[in-house]
């Protein structure tokens, strides 16, 4: 009985042409790219199973460099992974996007699995990577930047790695940085990033001529989903002009605002970090007639250090975040929910993601919006803002002093060092990433999707934001651990972003049809092809 077979563009073995010289130099010449097939902007590479199954995988370069030969993985010979019974990972591995379901639910959606496979379509002495981190600081950056360079040469004797300075710009601004085990052997304990960074600077034909000129075949880009949705715009080109060259994306936010994902790395250190100031504006509060203090988290359109350093504080007495929408003034608002704690407390703290109550804050000040570099709208301080409405309504109280303290942590928290749980996770992240590579993989993000590190195509990262649900349990454990009110209408309520039901996936059908015979289930759970 034959059973459904996903296509995963098997390549030749061929004779493969001896590597060319890598090139380092801006000024060096451009090298012949290979004939490539016909690219499809943004095309998706689905396919499907019995039981609503559905893969979304990544791009691989033998599907318009089909010719391309395959060598055995060098980590089969690796002392270190010889007690290793299934280091390789199954070709028909993968991984479920959701893992809560129902009895009659459909399979769904699922990623191909990351980590190392038995073959690989680059040999060591023909690899030249480059690294790039791009946006804000994270912690973290120098771990993986770290990571990718010892991993490379330790696991498949990769020596000619080079550091792109500055951002995006640097491919074509300016000269590369070599990068070895002992250059950055000791960058893990430091904050921020040895390779500097920058927002903007997202040329695409200037960045590919750049990674042709030098004889660049694996680029590694660190960077959030604006930085994922330059990687993928570079990945195109690529493909477009037949070069053989991985891109790869490490995603990197500290608001933990990336979609799909468990979780991005630095998340931890910053929610462990954000505690430090909330434990001071406690301290501040607490000893002070009518203590107020508020503290400033990092947050832009999503409340994650907000929401999950609040509850790992238990000392908070009400958590703003830009999901959840308040108000000020009137029955049931801040400052009357203010007051009130304060006269059965004597003190209180308001922790407040920086961009919460922007629309509050514009209204007041008739302040226009403006953008930064990398598109993102510029944020008023919302906590100097509310610190002061704050004073403004206690002023207009006889007989009611306050101290307020206002603590804005934010860049202090972003530039410290990765701590130990982000460390590991950096690591995995940084080797998930390399294998992807070396196996032939392109145009792909690496993450844990349910604790499985996942190849996950470009689209599925840049498509939306991941963003608290306020009517989700995680937010109301926040309320009963603050007592605030939620400051919700019944409008709110309704029109807060549930989880989305699994899109329907189209499965690609005629001359790039990726499933042979389309399957059906026989009624015992097995799978059929559809022939008696």
């Amino acid at each position: 009985m034959e059973t459904a077979t996903v296509v995963v563009a098997p390549a030749p073995v061929v004779v493969a042409s001896p590597p060319q010289h890598k090139l380092v130099e801006l000024k060096s010449s451009f090298a012949p790219a290979a004939k490539p097939s016909p690219v499809k902007k943004h095309k998706k590479k689905l396919a499907g199973g019995c039981g609503g199954y559905v893969l979304e995988d990544v791009p691989h370069l033998t599907d318009y460099l089909p010719e391309l030969k395959s060598y055995p993985n060098p980590l089969q010979d690796h002392p270190a992974y010889s007690v290793v019974k299934q280091y390789f990972v199954n070709p028909d591995d993968t991984v479920a996007k959701k893992i809560v379901v129902h009895k009659g639910s459909a399979r769904g959606t699922h990623f191909r699995r990351a980590g190392p496979r038995q073959r690989v379509y680059f040999q060591p002495g023909e690899v030249t990577a480059a690294i790039v981190t791009c946006g804000g600081l994270c912690p973290g950056l120098n771990t993986v930047i770290r990571e990718l360079v010892c991993g490379l040469h330790d696991m498949y004797g990769v020596t000619s790695v080079y550091g792109i300075e500055g951002g995006y710009k640097g491919f074509y601004a300016r000269n590369t940085v070599e990068l070895t085990p002992r250059s950055v052997n000791d960058i893990h304990k430091r904050g921020g990033t040895v390779l500097g960074t920058s927002r903007g600077g997202q040329v695409t034909d200037k960045i590919v001529d750049s990674i042709q000129h030098r004889g660049i075949n694996q680029v590694y880009i660190i960077g959030g989903d604006g930085t994922q949705k330059g990687a993928a715009t570079i990945n195109e080109e690529i493909q477009r002009r037949g070069l053989k060259c991985a891109v790869v994306g490490v995603p990197k936010t500290i608001d933990n605002d990336i979609a799909v994902i468990d979780k991005s790395f630095g998340f931890d250190t910053a929610v462990e970090e954000a505690q430090r100031a909330i434990n001071a504006a406690h301290v501040e509060a607490e000893s002070a007639e009518n203590g107020v203090g508020v503290v400033k988290l990092m947050g832009r359109n999503s409340g994650f250090i907000a929401m999950y350093a609040t509850l790992a504080s238990r000392d908070v007495d009400c958590c703003l975040i830009p999901e959840s929408p308040f108000y000020l003034e009137g029955k049931g608002g801040l400052l009357e929910f203010v007051e009130r704690r304060l006269r059965d407390n004597g003190h209180m703290v308001i922790v407040v993601a920086e961009g919460a109550g922007q629309d509050l804050i514009a209204k007041s000040m008739n302040f226009a919006d403006t953008h930064d570099a990398s598109g993102n709208k510029v944020l008023l301080d919302v906590g100097l803002w509310l610190s002061q409405k704050i004073k403004e309504h206690f002023k207009r109280k006889s007989n009611f002093p306050i101290t307020l303290k206002y603590i804005d942590p934010t860049y202090m928290i972003r530039a410290v060092p990765s701590n130990a749980s982000d460390n590991v996770y950096c690591t995995l992240l940084a080797h998930s990433a390399l294998h992807g590579a070396m196996a032939g993989y392109t145009g792909f993000t690496v993450a844990p999707v349910n604790g499985r590190h996942a190849y996950i195509p470009f689209y599925r990262i840049t498509e939306k934001q991941n963003k608290v649900v306020i009517t989700d349990r995680m937010w109301a454990r926040v309320l009963c651990s603050t007592n605030q009110p939620c400051f919700l209408t019944h409008e709110d309520v309704e029109g807060a972003g549930q989880e989305e039901e699994e899109p329907h996936l189209p499965m690609v059908e005629g001359e790039n049809a990726l499933v042979k015979s389309p399957p059906t289930c026989n009624g015992n759970g097995h799978l059929c092809s559809g022939a008696a």
